[in-house]
Formats: C-alpha cells, structure tokens, sequence
C-alpha cells in the first residue's frame, strides 16, 4: 500500500512523548501570537496517562480517576484519555486563510482517521451525532456475539480568531484499561477499541506517518 501524496505548506513536527500541560500551554502560545502570515503547523506526539476534559465535560462522566491526573482545558467535547500507544495530532491551522470552518475541520480529521485506517482494512465510520470514529462489528472477543459500536477515535477542537488548536486522538497500541473509568466523550456505556487488537500495526510509527499523509492531504486547503 502506497500512503497517500502529501502536497501542503503545513509544518510538520514530531514531538514523541510530551506531557499535556505542557503542550496545551504551548498550543495556546502558538496561537495568539500567530500573525496572517505564519505558517500552519500539525503536532504528532504521544502523552503520558492523563484524563482531560472540554467544556462541555460533566464531573459524571469521570467515573474512577485513581491516580491519573485530571486536566481542563478548552477544547470542545467532553472527558476523554491520552496516553502511551495513542498518536495525538494537533492542527494549529488558520481557517480563515485556508478557505474553510470548524464544522468542515471536524470532517476533515475524521476522514483522514477513516482513511487511515481502511490502509488497514479496518472499516470505520463517523457519527452524525458524537464526533470521532466507530468501528461497529458483531464478532468482538469480548461481546457476547452481539453488533457492538467501540471508538476507536475521538477529536476535540478549540478556535480563536479564526485559527485552531487541538486535535485528534487515535488509538493503536495502547493500555485500555483507563477509559473504563469514565464515560469517553460522554457516551454511556461506550467501549473503545484499537487499531492493534484489529489487525493493524502494533507500532505507533507506521500508523503516524499514514495519518499524517491523510491529515496533509485533507487539511492543506478548501475543497
């Protein structure tokens, strides 16, 4: 399988594990001092263990955090989990420059995850009513043979004046334990899954740089 052509001005930068403190810091920085002409950046990185929530998260939906730190930020959506084995992507865009809004941004990076990962032959949708990627199938180990919907991706985003900042998650490899203690994005009763427990990649490196083709390829200007 040939990844896809990537023809964009947009930055590239491999960050690999960065706590998320940090980098929200540093997302919101980019952002108010970005001027018309700088360029439009993607973040790859991973986080250590950590729960966040969006501004539309309830204190419910933290169901058990334990000893996993809790951070707020302000991103859309509700609480969801970052840690080791998951690629987290990061588009600090200017909007207004690239000819297209928050709503078509959302479709975009839910494209680019769907497309990703179909390179793995693993079919996955997205929801009309709760942002993010499905993976919907009747013969999960662990469902009981009944059609079950898990996520598998989830996605946040946060504009000001015009400009972007946070991003995707995706999972591959990664330690689930975690999202059994809250509600991901609010969903009850939702499970997640991985691109390694469907037969893709265990290794985050292979996964990254398709998606990052599918990301350059989807974002990089209007339709």
């Amino acid at each position: 399988m040939n990844a896809p052509a990537a023809a964009s001005a947009i930055r590239v930068r491999r960050l690999g594990r960065r706590a998320y403190e940090a980098t929200y810091a540093a997302m919101r920085e980019f952002t108010a001092t970005r001027d018309p002409d700088t360029p439009d950046e993607l973040w790859l990185l991973e986080h250590p263990p950590v729960f966040t929530l969006g501004q539309a998260s309830r204190a419910e939906h933290l169901l058990a955090p334990g000893d996993i730190p809790v951070v707020q930020s302000n991103r859309g959506g509700q609480v969801t989990y970052h840690g080791p084995g998951q690629i987290v992507a990061y588009l600090l865009l200017d909007l207004r420059r690239l000819g297209y809004g928050p709503r078509d941004l959302v479709r975009r990076l839910e494209r680019a995850m769907i497309a990703t990962l179909a390179d793995y032959g693993i079919a996955a949708r997205a929801r009309a009513d709760a942002p993010g990627v499905y993976v919907e199938r009747a013969d999960w180990p662990d469902g009981g043979g009944r059609t079950e919907q898990r996520k598998i991706g989830s996605l946040g985003l946060r504009v000001s004046r015009g400009c972007s900042y946070h991003g995707l998650a995706l999972n591959v490899n990664m330690d689930l334990e975690p999202f059994s203690r809250i509600e991901p994005c609010g969903l009850r009763g939702m499970r997640v899954t991985q691109v390694a427990d469907l037969g893709g990649p265990r290794e985050l490196e292979p996964v990254a740089r398709r998606l990052e083709a599918h990301l350059l390829r989807l974002c990089a200007r209007a339709e």
